[in-house]
């Protein structure tokens, strides 16, 4: 599957040079948990994975990309041969990046990278960044800090979902259960312990959250460009620069400048900066185009406006 996967990839344009190889995983558990208060409980499950990376052009016009399929069960992956392709046409679709200029653009975060605003969000509302007071989101319960017509769900009991669980790392049964409704973080994320640090009870996230879905909006990534007219749509970030005590957000990030609706050319070398509590309320759609590759499930997002470091 991997030599196949590889092959599709390398065949799928003369422009691609060399590959940094594919891989395929599969994966089997059991997982026992008994504690004193009396509690057993067993958990199954599978996971698997392919993924290629490829690199295209040569000498200074090099650029690397990559692609890849997961899923709880074996036959929800795409096709390899799918795959390799994917992994070309992202690879070729960067060769020969522009610079933009610094300014405020309208910013559409591709799915797979929107899930990063997601687990900020989950950073920020945890019992332990909480009780330590090393959150943004102090006192936030209640708040309104996303527009009023965007909900985020926890759905436990998912099929096939990759963090599907009935119970907790503590053994409390899990529940489906609002995070944002009408834009407003309804509850934080609680194990036992941080619940008691915190004087509240426990949200059944001993060990982290379970399934979260962005619910997503009627358009897809096309559409949302459209929209757009004209902007940045983020395909890659790189570095930490988050902090989660003030929400003061500065990350590295590459993808493609968007024009009259389209994409237009790549670019590379930009930092994107605000804040995450007006990055959030900034959110204008949710896209359609939701990943499943990940227990973060949400499709592209669409910011107004974010100031964008360029070439000057």
């Amino acid at each position: 599957m991997g030599i196949a996967c590889e092959t599709a990839g390398r065949d799928a344009d003369e422009r691609i040079s060399n590959s940094e190889g594919a891989s395929v995983n599969t994966n089997q558990s059991l997982g026992v948990y008994a504690n004193s208060h009396g509690f057993v409980g067993r958990e199954c499950g599978t996971s698997h994975s392919i993924s290629l990376s490829l690199i295209a052009g040569s000498g200074e016009n090099m650029q690397r990309d990559d692609w890849y399929s997961a899923a709880v069960a074996a036959e929800d992956l795409e096709p390899v041969d799918q795959i390799g392709r994917r992994a070309a046409e992202k690879t070729v679709a960067r060769l020969s990046p522009r610079h933009v200029k610094t300014g405020d653009y309208p910013v559409l975060f591709a799915p797979h990278v929107a899930r990063s605003l997601v687990g900020h969000l989950l950073a920020a509302a945890s019992g332990g960044s909480l009780y330590r007071q090393a959150s943004f989101l102090l006192d936030a319960a209640g708040q309104r800090i996303f527009p009023a017509w965007l909900n985020i769900r926890e759905r436990p009991h998912l099929r096939r979902g990759f963090r599907s669980a009935a119970f907790d790392a503590d053994g409390v049964a899990t529940t489906d259960n609002d995070l944002i409704r009408d834009g407003v973080l309804v509850r934080y994320v609680l194990g036992s312990y941080s619940a008691r640090k915190l004087g509240l009870s426990s949200t059944a996230n001993a060990g982290g959250i379970h399934n979260l879905i962005v619910e997503p909006g009627l358009f897809d990534q096309a559409a949302l460009l459209r929209q757009m007219g004209r902007g940045l749509l983020i395909t890659e970030l790189m570095g930490q620069g988050v902090n989660t005590i003030t929400g003061d957000y500065s990350r590295g990030a590459a993808g493609f400048r968007i024009e009259n609706g389209v994409i237009a050319y790549p670019v590379d070398e930009i930092t994107l900066a605000g804040n995450l509590r007006e990055m959030f309320a900034a959110i204008e759609a949710v896209g359609s185009d939701v990943d499943p590759r990940s227990y973060l499930l949400t499709g592209s997002m669409l910011l107004g406006k974010m100031t964008v470091a360029g070439s000057g």
